[in-house]
């Protein structure tokens, strides 16, 4: 047996015996007030409650050890998850840099294939590039966020084999799935246009060989019908020309639906068409019908809270002793008024009327909202929310200054919620400053990034923070001119506190923005994870095709 806290435990015999000394004091008060009556008002008072203050004694005692957090025993804890074993292939041949999809097929499979990631939330999944030939850059795993970071970096220069080899790929999926365990359903999702330079018959055998093993393959393919020039850029996304084979003719790729179409034939698989909206959706609602293997895990629990017990022996004792007086009707009586009191109180409680900072806030009257919280704000300088509602409708007025001082101030707050919001908006308003101010620009951006870390740590899952964050790392990185989000946050609320955070599309970008954004991804961070992931490209041999 342990304690959490074995000074509470020291103290709960001292406790016990003022109790008994308190109990038994009051005892004798009685009976001599009751010796004023007659002796049989004594004989009645002696003869009750003779165990009254061993009872309240023991009770105390136990309420203290109860105080203290005993622990004792252990328990075996079994947690069972449902997963699939899904593998990724991603293309990365120089014609998935075609820009007839948005920006070009290469970077709408990887967006597609980071959301499918992120669907899939819970399974295993894997990863495999390939090009002229395959590569495993992760094994099935359940590590999103590390299947996002290889995808953020593929790029046709990481192969070494330049061209397009399908049935490689498909083999190597269906070796990296025969490792997986035969109670879930395997899944082979394959990104690409289908220009392969392997002919037909081999990618067929590939294909009827996953059948045959019991894999589900899924086709998702990426480009137009109609012939595309291939553009070549340099790092900052200027148009250098256009890829040329060894003759020195300008290369036009076209989606090859014959061979993706004979693929998902041979398998029996699916064919996700390369013009619906929602490539990723299409593929998670595929799979949500898969069987998914149980797994269990199983944990022992050392030293369980028991504090639960010696305080439930204490209101045994309570209650036996009041049941057991003449006392009890009152004591219930009291209860009964005690808990119906509250509950009458809040019923009849008027709303509380809305001040003129939040009224002027209501009418999106931000100037006069700033004005009236700052007033506010003198009375009420030792409350956090008068701070930051303050601070946010400063933010929302573009008065920088006083926003910074009055958010930080109450990023202080111990109120994990109210400092979240302040630590959100101080981010919010250095990436304001970043774009107005190119001088100090990495200054700001170096605040916002540290204003959303230190508000991830209070909220990990909030996506508007992890998005606004990358959004900073990102412009530290590259040199990119979009704007910052705009404020989400107020000072709404009857409390005066009850002001709100951007978040989803309030805080976000709009459809344009964030895919502009995608395209101006930092070099530096981007060649740093293609470093770590890529291969050395040999030259392509005469007459093979390297695209």
């Amino acid at each position: 047996m342990s304690f959490d806290a074995p000074v509470v435990l020291a103290l709960a015999p001292l406790v016990g015996g003022a109790v008994w000394f308190a109990a038994a004091w009051a005892r004798r008060v009685r009976i001599r007030r009751a010796a004023l009556w007659s002796q049989e008002t004594v004989r009645q008072a002696v003869a009750a409650g003779r165990l009254g203050p061993t009872a309240l004694a023991v009770a105390a005692f136990l309420g203290v050890v109860a105080l203290a957090g005993p622990r004792w025993g252990e328990e075996r804890i079994v947690a069972e998850t449902r997963g699939l074993s899904v593998v990724i292939a991603v293309d990365i041949s120089r014609s998935m840099l075609a820009e007839d999809a948005t920006p070009n097929r290469l970077r709408r499979a990887v967006r597609e294939a980071r959301r499918l990631v992120q669907d899939l939330d819970g399974d295993r999944v894997g990863l495999i590039a390939f090009a002229g030939s395959s590569y495993i850059l992760s094994p099935l795993s359940i590590d999103g966020s590390a299947l996002t970071l290889y995808l953020d970096a593929l790029d046709p220069d990481m192969a070494s084999q330049g061209g397009t080899g399908l049935a490689p790929a498909l083999r190597q999926g269906g070796e990296l799935l025969q490792a997986s365990p035969e109670l879930a359903d395997r899944v082979l999702v394959v990104f690409t246009d289908g220009e392969a330079h392997d002919s037909l018959p081999p990618i067929v055998t590939q294909a009827q060989r996953l059948k045959a093993d019991g894999t589900h393959l899924i086709l998702v393919a990426e480009g137009g019908r109609s012939p595309t020039r291939i553009p070549m850029r340099d790092d900052h996304g200027g148009l250098l020309g256009y890829q040329k084979d060894e003759d020195g003719r300008v290369i036009e790729t076209v989606r090859r639906d014959d061979m993706l179409g004979g693929a998902a034939d041979a398998a029996q698989g699916t064919l996700v068409a390369a013009d619906l909206p929602d490539q990723a959706g299409a593929v998670r609602d595929l799979v949500a019908s898969y069987r998914r293997a149980r797994a269990s895990e199983t944990r022992t629990e050392q030293s369980r809270p028991r504090a639960w017990l010696p305080l439930l022996l204490a209101v045994g004792l309570l209650v036996a002793q009041a049941a057991s007086r003449r006392t009890a009707a009152l004591v219930g009586l009291a209860i009964a008024c005690l808990v119906a009191l509250p509950a009458r109180n809040v019923a009849q409680q008027p709303p509380l009327p809305r001040s003129l900072a939040e009224k002027a806030w209501d009418r999106h009257d931000l100037r006069r909202a700033r004005v009236a919280y700052l007033a506010e704000l003198v009375a009420r300088r030792k409350e956090d929310a008068a701070w930051y509602n303050a601070g946010t409708a400063a933010l929302a007025d573009s008065d920088a200054e006083t926003a910074r001082a009055s958010l930080a101030h109450a990023a202080a707050s111990l109120d994990p919620d109210l400092r979240f919001r302040a630590l959100y908006n101080l981010g919010l308003l250095a990436l304001q400053q970043a774009d107005d101010d190119t001088a100090g620009r990495d200054a700001h951006l170096a605040d916002a990034e540290r204003a959303y870390r230190e508000a991830l740590l209070l909220r990990p899952r909030d996506r508007a923070a992890k998005w606004n964050l990358e959004l900073a790392v990102r412009h530290r990185g590259g040199s990119s001119q979009n704007k910052a989000p705009p404020s989400g946050g107020g000072g709404s609320g009857p409390s005066g506190g009850g002001a709100r955070s951007s978040g989803g599309a309030q805080g976000g970008l709009s459809p344009a923005q964030a895919e502009q954004l995608l395209r101006s991804i930092g070099h530096e961070e981007l060649k740093t994870r293609r470093d770590r992931t890529g291969l050395m490209r040999h030259p392509a041999e005469p007459g093979v095709k390297d695209w």
